[in-house]
Formats: structure tokens, sequence, C-alpha cells
């Protein structure tokens, strides 16, 4: 599974059907996608396409109602939930667009917080937080509460968050969604300089100008995909 052509993620005709009140919702129709180890891929399409609900089934938050959905080769689809928050907290590294920091705790407590649930010992935990924080550039500011910091340094936070646990690759929702575009363009070139150093990213963005960061964009409409683009940068 090391061999260079292996998919960390591969998707084969997942779809997503919501049923509310005997109406049937097609959020995602028949998707196929592959995601190799160290790309950097963006999803992107107008609101409602299915972008987050994509994004949701690769984080193992939702499944598909249909198709195939494998994980460094390891079909995932079927998993129960104690399975599926292990894989979570193991190889998955979530950013939302609202932080989702917790008030009361530290920068440090909170980037901890992934690592606390997999009862790693104290030592261990403070030497990866304290790297995580030196790679976003907040180490800082680890003593602060989140209510301390500028939405920019959150997010930088939020990042840390999710690279603390070496996942195998991150998500990103929007991650520019509630920043001003100066610092938009910061957590971009942060997420920039992560792939650079081998991280596999997956992000969703409704902003051309951000998916254009990402190495490959694919493009949804109705929950399909209908272009893929290859960036001239990458």
């Amino acid at each position: 599974m090391t061999e260079q052509n292996h998919s960390l993620i591969h998707l084969e005709g997942v779809t997503k059907v919501f049923l509310t009140e005997e109406v049937e919702t097609h959020a995602l129709a028949g998707i196929h996608l592959d995601i190799k180890k160290g790309e950097y891929v963006s999803i992107s399409g107008p609101s409602g396409c299915g972008k987050s609900t994509l994004l949701s089934i690769l984080g193992l938050l939702d499944s598909p109602t249909d198709g195939v959905y494998s994980l460094d080769g390891n079909p995932v689809e079927k998993l129960n939930a104690s399975e599926r928050a292990r894989i979570r907290n193991r190889q998955i590294g979530f950013v939302f667009q609202s932080f989702n920091l917790i008030g009361d705790l530290t920068v440090f407590e909170n980037v901890e917080l992934p690592l606390t649930y997999r009862g790693m010992k104290s030592a261990e935990r403070k030497s990866r937080v304290n790297e995580a924080l030196e790679r976003v550039g907040m180490a800082h500011r680890a003593k602060h509460l989140p209510s301390q910091l500028s939405g920019g340094q959150q997010q930088r936070v939020a990042v840390a968050r999710a690279l603390v646990g070496s996942p195998l690759i991150l998500l990103a929702d929007e991650p520019t969604g509630n920043l001003d575009s100066k610092n938009g363009e910061a957590v971009m070139e942060l997420m920039s300089n992560l792939h650079k150093e081998g991280a596999t990213i997956c992000m969703v963005t409704h902003d051309p100008r951000y998916a254009e960061h990402a190495e490959r964009t694919i493009h949804l409409f109705d929950g399909r995909v209908v272009e893929e683009q290859v960036s001239e940068a990458s």
C-alpha cells in the first residue's frame, strides 16, 4: 500500500440521499474521487451543491447512502460509530469555518485535547502540542484563551489542533469563511506551507481565489463532479 499510485482516499459511486417528510434530496450523485498522499485538493461549487456533505463523508461524520469509500486502502463506509470515532481521532484532522475552540481552555489545552482522548502520556502530548503550535506560529500564545486572540490567530490554533495527531489527511471546511481577506490569505499561506512540508489537504471553499492555492480543484454542481482543474502553479 505504500506505492506511489496508492490513493489515500478513494470514492466510487458515492451517493447521499436525505429523506425529509417524504421528500428525497439527492445531495451527492455518483461521486468518483481519488486523493493521493501529499496532494492538495480543493472542492468548490455554489452553495448547496454538496461540498460540505462530501467533506462530512470524507471525515466520517456522515455515511454515504450508497457507494464505496476507502481510506488508506481500508473500506470505511460500513464501520460502526466507535470505529469511526477512533479513525477520526487518529487519521483525520479537521479545520472548521467557525474554529470550534473551547472557550475556557487555553490554546495549549485546546490543541492537546485530541491527544488526551487517545490516552497519550503527558510528556509526549506536551512535545507534540509545542511542535504543532510552533508550526503555525502560535507558540507564544500557548497560555492565552481563545477570546484573547484574533480570528486569524484562532484559526491558526484550530489548524494546530488538526495537525497535532499527525493525521493522514487534513480536511478544511471553508477555513477562511469567518476571516477578513488579510487573515484569509495568511491562513491560506499556512495551508500551502503545510502542503509543502508533506501534508495531504482537502479543502472546501466557494472562493475561487483560495481554490487556486490547491494543486487540483474539483468542481461540484447539483451533487455531481462537473469539472476538474489542475493548478498552473502545481
